[in-house]
């Protein structure tokens, strides 16, 4: 009997039932992405957020600037009425494929993804311009996840609801270019005196390369990387058949005419400050630079409002009607390395050379405390070393060299100690300090002090030949008030993200390092105070000081300086030109005014301080001719500081043979005396 088979109506090959899945989930995806489509087409997009440029603030937490290069400057314009030129090299370095895409280059994105597997490293993006723009009006630049998503959910959103040529515009109008300029319009303004539309071929190579670096690309900052991008560019723009070979080359050789920097304008405050705190965040704290002009950061800064003020009408006072004179200002506070005011110079519209950094410039005389404090602390001199100030030929090199400096106006003022030495900026005695402790000794101690720039380690050294900068200066002489410790200068406290995160903190405490003992930094200060007595090179302001200051004056042919300090603010003041004009009489004398104007203002409502007297300082009274110990008959006192052990042993006898004058009490037991009396009603 024939057997029957059975079969299973509801079993299927393992194939068809894949392929039911596989229809399923492909159906429900489209369902799906037809879903979100339809939402993103009917959701209105945020408003747009193109004001979110980062802010400095000051220390008193009050926004005083944006970080670009001037005051915000837009203006926008059709896609007609900018230079096709433009257009196409924007489209050829940024999105080739714009006009073919649908937001999203996904071919451009695999070949990125594959050379940057292929280097290890993001050597090369895939952003198109329509999510480029979505990034700028809606989005932070913080790299999360959810940003990404917000960005792919905005990009579609403008893909549908406008045209191309609309997200071009809107591109090409919101696009950063530097120097505040945002949008080609205004950038084509600022950098050539032109609307876009009559923009060359050249020009609009050139500023078709800014947006990529801001900062780096900007021909008025670096002129070769401007060119070297507009090279780029040019290329592109063959490859896409745009322009011609020979058309390139011509655009790339042809001079440029740029609207002269007199030309532009800014509002914000302390611009040269601002300029030096652009370049910590991102080449000290690591930020990106895009971060930074466009993330909406909050930069808080060490500048003191009052003290920045100050510096500015006392730079603008002091240098006078003469447009070529240039002028710095730096002013640190030693106790905790926080700048307090920066001016890089007399017109930030003018020139944006910040002269506070050069380091270009011979200190000249204001040098030399530096090379007096090797010698004070080495424990060779002391206050009452003396030497003889009259033309010398001094022998160096086991005598293979000679070297023969002179003082100014040829006065020579015969047997003289430190103290007049310093007070009067006698050469002579310079050298033979040099020359007793080594020019070695002096550039090792300079380093330590915060002088980066090379220092010739031979005699002239001591009169300060060797280029410096006022930033380094300020920092050096810090180190003196600090009473010999060294604080890492400090412009920038804390950076938050638009929505108060912090990014970046600044460490409590400063990173400080002893350099010498206090003593020694104790006695440099005090005989330094004699600057400003009579006879000294700063006299002529001390009628405007107010409370203790040291410091030291420095003059060369083309530079003037004035460096000193305060127990609160160590300060550099630097006059000069620009082109190694020759200072007249008159501009040699216009650093120590705008010191001493700056000074007493800054610290106006600073009760005054003496500088504290650490241990290990012992005070003698000396007779000034023979620097011994004076007795009751020496006709003339001078109370001395000394490194204690190194204060004179031997009494004065050439006035008599009666005992010491009785030094003034020690640690222990002066709380009684006059000394005391007087520090204590200053401190208080």
């Amino acid at each position: 009997m024939q057997r029957l088979s059975r079969t299973n109506p509801k079993s299927h090959p393992l194939w068809q039932r894949l392929l039911k899945y596989a229809l399923s989930a492909a159906l429900l995806g489209v369902l799906a992405l037809g879903i979100l489509l339809v939402y993103l087409y009917q959701a209105p997009l945020p408003p747009a957020d193109s004001e979110q440029n980062s802010q400095m603030l000051d220390a008193a937490g009050k926004a005083i600037a944006v970080f670009s290069s001037g005051e915000k400057n837009r203006k926008s314009v059709t896609l007609k009425q900018i230079s096709p030129y433009l257009v196409q090299a924007t489209l050829a370095v940024e999105d080739r494929h714009f006009y073919n895409h649908v937001g999203f280059d996904f071919k451009g994105m695999a070949r990125a993804t594959l050379i940057n597997l292929e280097h290890m490293d993001k050597v090369q993006g895939a952003s198109t311009l329509t999510q480029q723009l979505a990034r700028n009006l809606y989005l932070t630049h913080e790299r999360t996840w959810s940003r990404k998503v917000k960005e792919a959910m905005y990009t579609a959103q403008l893909e549908m609801k406008y045209s191309k040529d609309e997200i071009l515009q809107m591109y090409l109008n919101e696009i950063y270019y530097g120097h505040g300029a945002y949008g080609i319009e205004a950038a084509s303004k600022m950098y050539f005196g032109k609307s876009a539309k009559d923009l060359s071929l050249a020009e609009s190579a050139m500023l078709a390369g800014i947006p990529k670096g801001p900062t780096y690309y900007s021909p008025y900052n670096h002129m070769k990387n401007a060119k070297d991008r507009q090279r780029i560019i040019l290329d592109a723009m063959v490859e896409t058949g745009a322009i011609t070979h020979q058309q390139a080359n011509e655009a790339y050789t042809q001079l440029l005419k740029f609207l002269p920097p007199s030309k532009r304008t800014t509002e914000d405050k302390a611009p040269y400050f601002r300029d030096y705190v652009r370049n910590v965040v991102v080449n000290e704290l690591g930020f990106d630079e895009k971060l930074l002009e466009q993330g909406g950061l909050q930069v808080y800064t060490t500048l003191d409002p009052e003290a920045q003020q100050a510096a500015e009408q006392a730079v603008a006072g002091g240098v006078g009607s003469d447009k070529e004179l240039e002028a710095a200002l730096i002013s640190i506070d030693p106790r905790n390395g926080h700048i307090k005011a920066l001016v890089g110079g007399t017109n930030y519209v003018r020139s944006q050379y910040n002269h506070v950094f050069a380091k270009t410039r011979q200190p000249g005389s204001s040098f030399k405390p530096i090379m007096y404090l090797t010698a004070l602390s080495s424990k060779k001199m002391t206050g009452v070393s003396r030497f003889v100030s009259q033309p010398t030929l001094f022998h160096y090199d086991d005598n293979r060299k000679t070297y023969s400096p002179k003082n100014f106006g040829d006065k020579y003022l015969g047997e003289i100690d430190m103290r007049q030495a310093i007070a009067a900026s006698d050469n002579i005695y310079a050298v033979n300090t040099i020359l007793t402790v080594g020019a070695d000794k002096v550039a090792d101690l300079a380093k330590k002090m915060g002088i980066e720039s090379t220092l010739n380690p031979v005699p002239s050294l001591a009169l300060g030949t060797s280029p410096v900068s006022p930033f380094e200066m300020a920092s050096a002489f810090a180190v003196i008030s600090n009473q010999g410790t060294s604080v890492k200068p400090v412009a920038v406290l804390k950076i938050t993200d638009p929505f108060g995160k912090v990014l970046y903190e600044a460490p409590e405490k400063a990173k400080s390092e002893q350099i010498v003992e206090p003593a020694a930094a104790y006695v440099l200060t005090h005989l330094m105070e004699s600057v400003f007595e009579t006879g000294g090179t700063g006299n002529r302001v001390s009628s405007k000081l107010k409370r203790p200051v040291a410091g030291k004056t420095g003059t060369t042919s083309t530079d003037a300086w004035l460096v000193g300090f305060t127990p609160e603010l160590s300060t550099a003041v630097w006059v000069g030109y620009d082109k190694d004009k020759t200072l007249s009489t008159e501009g040699s004398r216009k650093a120590a005014p705008i010191f001493a104007q700056y000074t007493e203002k800054a610290l106006e409502k600073v009760p005054p301080k003496i500088f504290p007297i650490p241990s290990g300082v012992v005070s003698v009274y000396i007779d000034p001719s023979t620097g011994k110990r004076s007795t009751p008959d020496c006709p003339n006192k001078r109370l001395e500081v000394f490194i204690a052990g190194t204060e004179p042993k031997e009494t004065c006898s050439a006035h008599g043979k009666a005992e010491p004058t009785p030094a003034p009490k020690t640690d222990e037991q002066k709380n009684h005396s006059w000394w005391s009396d007087l520090k204590r009603w200053w401190m208080e």
